[in-house]
This record gives C-alpha cells, sequence and structure tokens, in this order.
C-alpha cells in the first residue's frame, strides 16, 4: 500500500474518469453504486480530470449527438470497444470547467466520508490557478497532475516541461497536499520519475497511445478519424495495455525513485502479478469500461 505525507493510506485506486467528477459513478452507474454492486468506499476514487476552462463539444470530443449528423452517438464514437478486454477512447479531456466543478459539484462530495484525489491538467500557470483554489477543500487526499493524456496535442516527450512544472506545482502548493503524477508510457517515464522524486508520492500510469500499443496495426485506430482532437489514435486501456504498462511499472519499481501504482487490472489474478513487479498499490480504470461491478468483486476478494 501506499502511506501519503498527510496520514492517508491506499492499496486501491480508482483511475481517473472512470467514476466521473464525483466519485459516485455516471449516470449510467448509480443504479450499480446505489445496488452496492460498485463501492467506491472501497477506494481511493481520483476524479475525472478538470482544466481551468471547459472542454465541451468542439473542444473535446464527446457529445451526445454527432453534429454532423445530427444522429445520437453511435459507432463513430470517441469511445470503442477492441477484441480481448480492451478499449480505446478519444474523448479529449471532456469536462466543464474548474470553477463549475468547484461551485457546483463539489459541494455535493462528502469528502470525509470518499477518500477522493482531484486531478487536473492545464499549463503551468492553470494548474497553479487551479491547486491554490484546491486548497480550500478540506479532506482531499491528494492532488494528481495529469500529464499524460493521450488525447490532447502537447508533444509525449516534453519531460523538461513536466518537471519544471511539477516543481513550480510544489513550490506554491500547501504541503498538507501530497502530489500524484500521471505519467505515459509514450514519455520518458524513467527520466521523470528520477527528476521528481522528492516533490511526487507517487506515480500512475495512464492510457497507452494507440501507435504505442498497436504500432504493426496496418488498419489504424477505429477512433483516428472521429471529432476534432489531434491524438494519433487515442489512448488505449484495458488487457491490450498491460504489457506496455506493467513494463514501465516494473522499471519504475526497480528505479525506485517513486511509488508507483499498478494500473491495467482486468483479473483478480493480476493484482499478485502487479505486486510481483512492484507495484505498490493498484489501480482500476479501463475495467470499467466493460465490467464496471469487476473492479468491486476484485478488490472485495483480496480483502477476505
Amino acid at each position: 500500500m501506499i502511506r501519503l505525507s498527510n496520514g492517508h493510506w491506499f492499496k486501491y485506486m480508482v483511475a481517473s474518469g472512470a467514476l466521473g467528477f464525483d466519485g459516485r459513478g455516471y449516470w449510467w452507474e448509480r443504479p450499480l453504486v446505489w445496488a452496492g454492486l460498485i463501492k467506491p468506499e472501497l477506494f481511493t476514487v481520483v476524479l475525472r480530470t478538470l482544466t481551468l476552462k471547459p472542454k465541451l463539444y468542439p473542444e473535446s470530443n464527446l457529445s451526445w449527438i454527432r453534429p454532423s449528423t445530427w444522429l445520437p452517438w453511435s459507432s463513430r464514437s470517441c469511445v470503442q470497444f477492441l477484441p480481448d478486454d480492451g478499449v480505446v477512447t478519444k474523448v479529449g479531456l471532456w469536462n466543464p470547467g474548474f470553477e463549475y466543478w468547484y461551485k457546483k459539484i463539489s459541494p455535493t462530495i462528502d469528502f470525509q466520508k470518499h477518500p477522493t484525489i482531484i486531478s487536473l491538467y492545464g499549463t503551468e500557470q492553470e494548474l497553479l490557478v487551479m491547486t491554490e483554489r484546491v486548497e480550500y477543500i478540506d479532506y482531499v487526499k491528494a492532488i494528481e497532475l495529469n500529464v499524460s493524456c493521450p488525447n490532447t496535442k502537447h508533444k509525449m516527450d516534453e519531460a523538461l516541461q513536466v518537471i519544471t512544472t511539477v516543481k513550480q506545482v510544489r513550490k506554491y502548493l500547501h504541503p498538507n497536499y501530497p502530489l500524484i503524477l500521471k505519467v505515459s508510457v509514450g514519455q520518458d517515464y524513467l527520466g521523470i520519475a528520477q527528476n521528481v522524486a522528492g516533490f511526487v508520492e507517487a506515480m500512475s500510469l495512464n492510457s497507452v497511445p494507440w501507435k504505442v500499443a498497436f504500432p504493426k496495426d496496418p488498419y489504424g485506430s477505429p477512433v483516428e478519424r472521429v471529432g476534432h482532437i489531434n491524438s494519433g489514435g487515442g489512448g488505449v486501456s484495458g488487457r491490450p495495455a498491460q504489457k506496455h504498462n506493467w513494463k514501465a511499472v516494473e522499471e519504475l519499481a526497480r528505479q525506485n525513485a517513486v511509488r508507483v501504482i499498478g494500473p491495467s487490472i482486468m483479473e483478480f489474478e493480476d493484482l499478485a502479478r502487479l505486486e510481483n513487479l512492484g507495484a505498490d498499490a493498484f489501480s482500476f480504470g479501463g475495467i470499467f469500461c466493460g465490467n464496471p461491478c469487476k473492479a468491486t468483486a476484485i478488490v472485495e476478494r483480496d480483502m477476505g
């Protein structure tokens, strides 16, 4: 498990976005939460990533209708299921913006009852503005800096910029707020980890860029030409991401600069596999797309 500097400890995490902006699930997950098939209280929940300004359609690719045809969300959507328990998404950081979340959604969250981590994405200045506001929210367990979204236009190899941003945020952030850094296998994650040791308390791994997961695929990503966001094919989650994310877990654990959260869990046995690779805690993300109740079942079995 991971124990943060503010005393909060966790073994099981819900990855950013799996349970929405309040940690209680999207509207289609709420009945499962009410029925006890999804139990957010078993996890430390990372909320869906927020940006300073709203990113709704067309700034993101998520729309319940396709404006080009005015038909409901269809097979041309920015979320596509893949064989072997995989999913590729090209949503593009869809969110209502930090200010709306802060004023309208955050007051409805029982942060004391439900361990919560807030995930943020933006420029260095935008992150400083948002983290300053987060400091006024009691009981937030940590802040996750998402520097790795595969559905945005920023370069995946700008490690120096990531390192500088992390150090600046840590400099101005209240010491009671631990930082978790979310990176991608498309980045120099070992170089980043080496240089942010002491500034962040753990690292998590995002979905795998399509061109990393399927470099020789002749057909290309099924979401490649959907929407406006140039993502290089979107981000791959679930079982097809394991090979790449688990390699990163092993390398980060061997480097031993920053504690690492193991992702891409699809079966109960994956917990032992990740633990053997050196993971300090476990993150459930893509599993919520195909079988949202399974993460709760895995954790309950592990807890005995």
